[in-house]
């Protein structure tokens, strides 16, 4: 049996999941909700500022065009593979079904990394707006807990829940952010508007390399475009869209938030500041320049910021568990969706037991929220995407090789090895970094790096042995679209 994927893609069939007809716009809020703007800005764009300096605006420019590079050639598949699988679905496809597998098995582990991880923000977000507001002491691990029952609850009643509730808080979110942005540029900033930021002296320093890592996170709801593809109305038109629209919504609006930023303060002083106030940069500057209601807001608001990526983080998981089990590699119950609402409520099920045990233990442990949670555990995460990312552009390389209708322009496989090499440059730009984001000791560091390695060859070698043991399993690996409900 081959072990590559050789049969063509099926037309679509019913995947068991709800119908919601989302169009261009409804795609692109889940993914530009998934990276939580709020959460991006005020949570981690002050380490970027400190390490970057004035050029880390263009962090993100370059973080957001090298994904723009991946999605040309990512988004000529979609319109020839019919999967709702997301990159599992792409690698199989294209690089056999063993990859495609431990690809698959990787990618879940990444989001449980960042969407458990990311309830010890929650924590810490939801302690600081409790006290600030109502002088509240309530213990991390109790809000975290809530947060958690919260996600489950939506995600149990299904994606028209899930998408309107996403797409008010990114309203919001984006809005007191862009306040913020224009109260600094009407009020002249500290010292006058520069835009030395944008200059090749302070744009393509030593230090914003350093912190592609960090600007590369801020895009982690990328995959979602795919993921949500047979629940939208006109795939092949409203995914390379909304993909187009998300990244390069996110990438100018988190330049030029961060760039207004650094006019609050002045080029010389910014770092300085950025290292001093850290994750209080944001609310400072939205009370000097706007008003203490509008720190408030904030307040409110990045807590919603962090439960709408918790939120959209759960759905993808659910839709990969679920996937596998259709597929059936994973336990038949976990493809089953609910007879009312159409959600993968028993793969929601499983992911909020897996979270909820691991936050306990954490509260057991005595673990910090926000260095051991929330970094720790968001690291092997981050790593993991970016490097799935680099295995997607390999195999649109491959496919659109072998392929050549696929390759409408004769740009596409170019740019598909354009992408390769750079995401794969990013990965390394994450491992030699990777004390920007833990500020841990280098054996800690080594092993978060070893997660991503170590679960890939695992899936490898379940693979193996399904080829051996349970041909029927595996030769259904990546077919997903084939599969009746």
């Amino acid at each position: 049996m081959s072990d590559l994927e050789t049969r063509p893609p099926a037309a679509d069939a019913g995947n068991g999941l709800k119908k919601n007809a989302l169009g261009t716009g409804g795609i692109a809020f889940l993914v530009i909700s998934a990276a939580a703007p709020l959460t991006v800005m005020a949570g981690v764009a002050p380490v970027a500022i400190g390490v970057g300096g004035i050029g880390a605006p263009m962090g993100y420019v370059i973080a957001g065009a090298i994904l723009l590079v991946f999605a040309v050639s990512f988004m000529a598949m979609t319109k020839h593979v019919k999967a709702a699988g997301g990159f599992y679905t792409y690698i199989t496809l294209s690089m056999g079904k063993t990859v495609g597998l431990a690809s698959a098995i990787l990618a879940i582990v990444s989001y449980n990394c960042l969407q458990i991880g990311v309830y010890g923000l929650f924590a810490v977000q939801t302690q600081s707006m409790l006290r600030a507001l109502f002088g509240l002491d309530v213990p991390w691990p109790m809000v975290a807990l809530v947060a958690i029952a919260a996600v489950w609850f939506l995600g149990y009643r299904g994606i028209d829940v899930g998408a309107k509730v996403l797409g008010v808080l990114l309203i919001a979110e984006t809005a007191i952010l862009a306040v913020m942005g224009v109260g600094i540029l009407a009020r002249g900033g500290a010292e006058g508007i520069s835009f030395a930021s944008f200059s090749p002296e302070h744009a393509f320093t030593p230090g914003v390399l350093a912190i592609l890592a960090i600007c590369f996170a801020a895009f982690m709801g990328f995959e979602s475009t795919v993921l949500y593809r047979r629940e939208a109305r006109n795939p092949d038109k409203a995914v390379p869209r909304a993909t187009y629209i998300a990244v390069g919504f996110m990438s100018l609006f988190y330049a030029f938030i961060v760039w207004t930023v650094i006019q609050a303060f002045g080029n010389g002083n910014v770092v300085a500041a950025a290292g001093e106030l850290a994750d209080g940069m944001f609310f400072a500057t939205i009370n000097q320049y706007v008003g203490p209601w509008a720190e408030v807001v904030m307040y409110v608001l990045i807590v919603t910021s962090v439960y709408a990526s918790q939120l959209a983080f759960h759905n993808a998981i659910n839709r990969y568990v679920y996937m596998l089990a259709k597929d059936g590699v994973l336990p038949a119950f976990l493809g089953r969706t609910h007879p009312k609402y159409k959600s993968p409520h028993r793969a929601g099920q499983l992911q909020t037991i897996l979270a909820a045990v691991v936050i306990i233990l954490c509260a057991i442990a005595g673990a910090d929220p926000y260095k051991q949670l929330l970094i720790w555990v968001n690291t092997p995460g981050i790593f993991g995407i970016v490097a799935l990312q680099g295995l997607v552009s390999v195999a649109a390389f491959m496919y659109l090789r072998r392929n050549p209708a696929a390759a409408t322009n004769r740009l596409l496989i170019p740019m598909s090895i354009a992408s390769a090499v750079l995401l794969f440059g990013v990965v390394a730009l994450i491992a030699i970094n990777i004390e920007l984001l833990t500020f841990a000791d280098a054996l800690t560091n080594t092993l978060l790096l070893l997660v991503t390695p170590a679960v890939f060859l695992a899936g490898l070698l379940i693979a193996r042995r399904l080829r051996l043991t349970r041909p029927d399993v595996f030769a259904r690996i990546g077919s997903f679209e084939t599969h009746d409900s």
